[in-house]
């Protein structure tokens, strides 16, 4: 059941520096505009050089500015004669409240191993001499703005995006030329992100993108499955904490969805709860919960389903840039079938990318996909960075 004290009030009771309590941007500041920036001192992050939190702005689904943050780092030494390119990297889930994001503020998140590995990445960028950005996105990080509007498309890209332009404002050796990496729900935004960035941020200069184990159909599959008949499994607990934040996430930003008028007395209190909870919070409170329990009617019924297609399917032509997906094969979190589906569905539509298959759980990259993503980037970012 959920808790009476999330860790993001924890936070803001005995931290209320790293917390602020904000809906809205600053009057009339436009998208990628940077409210503060703070230095960090070396080993935030595990970097050597350490890096700044940077506050800025940007638009939610609907249009609105509202204040976010992310993490900068940027190489030692002299930039290039073009400015440093930059790296956008977007992280996996790490639930829906504020704090739950760990790029402004790592202390505060969950999955600390997870956090470790995504730090490593990053830190390799640097040392190949990209600066490197990381949005906690929307509702994630420091500001109270709602529940994280998880897996949504456009906020998920417009955070990225806007990075990139507040870390360039922020720091004049950053070039216009960027890409983007990204893994699970991060995988999911980053190629949110390239497909919106032509339209979205014509002054930068988009190279490609990289997708590790991307979410992706989830929006298809899960209103087939899901409604008041789903039967009590063993090790549901961590399908049962996506669906809640896809469906706070729904709620906030398509009221057409009706997403209440689908849940029961335990799934609304629960649906309420994770706007305030990381996922590690999440998913205690629905251990050993029956799914079924949670619904008075299938999803498949009524608005629900047209809303969650608009708020959350990757587009799957479109892309200007090349993209690079790393796939693991016995992935049980996104299982193969969707990776499957989307691979056949890119190859359809027409778009510009190559696949790379491994063996592993989840997001876990072998040697193979490493040097791949390495041979990828090194590719597109073969020209030189443009001021």
């Amino acid at each position: 059941m959920p808790k009476t004290m999330s860790r993001a009030a924890i936070a803001a009771a005995v931290t209320a520096a790293a917390l602020v309590a904000a809906t809205h941007a600053p009057a009339g500041a436009a998208p990628g505009e940077v409210i503060t920036t703070e230095t960090r001192p070396s080993g935030w992050h595990g970097m050597a050089g350490g890096g700044s939190v940077v506050e800025y702005t940007t638009l939610d689904s609907a249009g609105v500015e509202r204040p976010v943050s992310g993490a900068l780092f940027v190489p030692a030494g002299e930039a290039p004669a073009g400015g440093w390119p930059i790296i956008a990297y977007d992280h996996g889930t790490l639930g829906s409240g504020p704090s739950c994001g760990g790029q402004a503020d790592p202390e505060l998140a969950p999955l600390p191993v997870n956090r470790e590995a995504e730090d490593a990445l990053m830190a390799r960028l640097v040392d190949q001499g990209f600066a490197v950005v990381a949005p906690d996105y929307l509702g994630l990080g420091r500001f109270d703005t709602g529940p994280h509007p998880y897996l949504e498309v456009r906020s998920e890209a417009t955070a990225t995006i806007d990075l990139v332009r507040a870390a360039r404002a922020a720091n004049p050796d950053l070039s216009r030329t960027w890409s983007v990496i990204g893994a699970s729900q991060g995988g999911h935004a980053a190629l949110s992100a390239a497909h919106v960035q032509a339209e979205y941020a014509p002054e930068l200069d988009f190279r490609g993108t990289v997708a590790l184990d991307p979410a992706s159909d989830v929006e298809k599959v899960l209103p087939l499955l899901l409604g008041p008949g789903f039967p009590a499994l063993d090790g549901t607990a961590g399908i049962t904490s996506f669906t809640l934040s896809i469906l706070a996430g729904l709620r906030a930003t398509h009221p057409e969805a009706e997403v209440d008028s689908y849940l029961s007395p335990l799934g609304k209190e629960l649906v309420d709860a994770v706007g305030s909870e990381c996922i590690d919070e999440t998913v205690r409170d629905v251990k050993g919960l029956a799914m079924g329990d949670l619904f008075v009617r299938p999803l498949s019924e009524g608005p629900l389903r047209p809303a969650l297609t608009a708020y959350m399917t990757l587009p799957t032509s479109g892309y200007d840039a090349p993209i690079l997906l790393l796939l693991n094969a016995t992935d049980m979190v996104v299982p193969s079938p969707l990776h499957a589906a989307l691979v056949g569905q890119f190859a359809a539509g027409g778009v510009d990318f190559q696949t790379v298959t491994g063996f592993g759980q989840h997001t876990v990259m072998t040697q193979q996909m490493r040097d791949a993503l390495d041979a990828f980037v090194a590719r597109v970012h073969a020209a030189p960075p443009q001021r």
